[in-house]
């Protein structure tokens, strides 16, 4: 069976049932059919003094462009937990539209670990990604008609950094021109999951933090120099109103019944890549185990969900999950390279104990980055159908010896929740340990401090270059009083580095810093090492090449 064939022929749960095991209330919900479910924030105000549960993260070691089954490991997770007698939720990103129809396909999961209903969720679910861009863009409209009657706020056109936002991959809309009459300046276009206002979402407290986020939101600046942000552009409300309901938890479930929140969509490479911090706050009060994945490895969305979303919730992580695959160890060990649309070459799926000795070196460093932060670590092996016993259990081995706390082989893929059950139990125990959570750095460091202490202890990285552009941006963050925020760094996903060439544990390299993005709404500076791009491009074999809705039954085919 397909996914969307296994996720079709699950009888669910009304939505009112799972949220009744979280002992959330009807008269809390605010119901999009049957399935499906946003959640009152007067729910997280009843429950503000309950006791937390305890909070697990799950990030993963560097990815084939394929993916190792993060998703899935956390649904997995969820599963296995709840089998074991335990109230668990699980707390995820909403799917973005562009890898649907591009490389990736759909962010729900696979196999027998999915969250349901897989259309709705991988398409437009209640909405929210499009309410993100109607808002983003509404600020865009706003700047340039404010340009066209006149610029009583002197506004230089070349120093305007707020872009457009699309929530499909489309690289012809990176660089655009704009205006009309002979009057114009250059723009361009990020993917809705970069755009601000998504982070905001994602890491907004209330509606009241969410209408201040936006009013502080610098959309360029004056000819003298001085920010301009949407509150003077007389914007920010109406901004509020777009996002509304967007700002409200979705509540769904995975196969097996256990409560899911998918809520916000910030990329992990781009932007912060972790779900709503709303989510998090009502799920940790409502179950004993809170699951909740970060975008990509342990450099990118664990280190933000660290230093950004934890230092803003003040929420601690009880242990942190490391997801990792035979194919994806012995990639970074040389054994071959992974095409989307070609078959895995046998060096990856095969026996191949040389390059998996070699490759681990991947794993250790995504484990020594947990730990470096003060949390336990399990190693999730996330074994696939043909995976060699042998080598399985020689990571699961190995990744004790070097510091996690315990490794498990898990086979959710295939079996659900109760393939999940060792990692469910591992995951248990280590939360019993004690955890001394600590941020990588302090926001009062200089900006550039902050930035090469991630290249280097996150990255492996020796030293940090940065562009002119990056250094004027830097100074004028120091100049404006922004010099205090965290950093979130945009880099590829493939690599500990820079370069998607370089597999393993890479060493001995400078990372480059282009640019140096301020986000003042959403809190943090963005720097984007070379080569990285705001808004992706569509595969030469796009996805959605294979989506469409059967004329006879009118149900949606070729989904994943």
């Amino acid at each position: 069976m397909t996914d969307i064939e296994i996720n079709r022929s699950v009888k669910a749960r009304p939505i009112q049932d799972v949220a009744g095991q979280l002992g959330l209330r009807e008269s809390e919900l605010l119901p999009f059919g049957r399935l499906k479910a946003k959640v009152s924030l007067d729910a997280l105000d009843r429950l503000r003094s309950a006791p937390l549960g305890r909070y697990v993260l799950v990030t993963a070691i560097n990815p084939t462009p394929l993916g190792e089954g993060k998703t899935t490991t956390s649904i997995g997770l969820a599963m296995g937990l709840s089998r074991l007698g335990h109230r668990t939720a699980v707390t995820l990103r909403q799917p973005s539209l562009g890898p649907v129809f591009g490389i990736k396909g759909g962010g729900t999961g696979g196999g027998r670990a999915q969250v349901l209903p897989m259309e709705d969720i991988n398409l437009h679910l209640t909405g929210d990604a499009h309410a993100v861009s109607a808002s983003h863009n509404l600020l865009s409209a706003f700047l340039d008609n404010h340009l066209f009657h006149g610029n009583e706020l002197h506004v230089d056109p070349n120093r305007i950094t707020w872009p457009r936002t699309l929530g499909i991959s489309d690289r012809a809309l990176r660089k655009i021109s704009l205006g009309e009459g002979g009057v114009g300046r250059s723009g361009e276009f990020v993917i809705t999951e970069a755009s601000e206002v998504m982070a905001m979402l994602a890491l907004a407290s209330s509606q009241a933090d969410l209408r201040q986020r936006l009013g502080q939101v610098i959309v360029g600046f004056t000819t003298s120099g001085k920010p301009i942000r949407a509150e003077e552009l007389g914007c920010a409300g109406s901004m509020a109103v777009l996002l509304r309901e967007a700002l409200l938890p979705n509540l769904v479930q995975t196969l097996e019944g256990t409560p899911a929140f998918v809520h916000a969509g910030p990329f992990g490479n781009i932007a912060h890549g972790n779900c709503s911090i709303l989510s998090d706050a009502i799920a940790l009060r409502c179950a004993d185990y809170v699951v909740t994945e970060a975008g990509f490895g342990s450099d990118l969305g664990a280190e933000k969900f660290f230093n950004i979303k934890c230092r803003l919730s003040g929420f601690k992580p009880a242990v942190a999950v490391v997801v990792a695959t035979l194919r994806a160890l012995k990639l970074h060990g040389g054994g071959g390279t992974v095409k989307v649309g070609t078959p895995i070459p046998a060096g990856l799926t095969g026996p191949n104990q040389e390059a998996l000795v070699k490759g681990f070196a991947n794993l250790e460093q995504h484990i020594a980055n947990v730990k470096a932060h003060g949390i336990p670590v399990v190693v999730a092996v996330n074994a696939f159908v043909d995976d060699p016993v042998a080598e399985l259990e020689w990571v699961r081995a190995r990744s004790r010896e070097v510091g996690a706390v315990d490794a498990a082989i898990s086979t959710h893929w295939a079996d659900g929740g109760k393939g999940a059950e060792d990692l469910a139990r591992a995951v248990a125990k280590a939360t019993e340990q004690p955890s001394t959570f600590k941020h990588l750095y302090d926001v009062a460091w200089p900006i550039k401090r902050k930035i090469k202490t991630i290249a280097t202890q996150m990255y492996g990285a020796s030293d940090v270059s940065f562009d002119a552009a990056a250094e004027r941006e830097i100074e004028l963050a120091q100049q404006i009083g922004l010099d205090q925020l965290p950093i979130c760094m945009a880099k590829t996903p493939l690599s500990l580095s820079h370069d998607p060439a370089l597999k393993g544990r890479p060493s001995g390299f400078t990372l480059p810093i282009k640019e140096v993005r301020m986000l003042a709404g959403a809190g943090f500076l963005t720097a984007v090492c070379s080569g990285i791009q705001l808004m992706p491009g569509l595969p030469k074999k796009p996805a959605g090449e294979r989506i469409g809705i059967d004329p006879a039954t009118g149900e949606i085919v070729g989904l994943s």
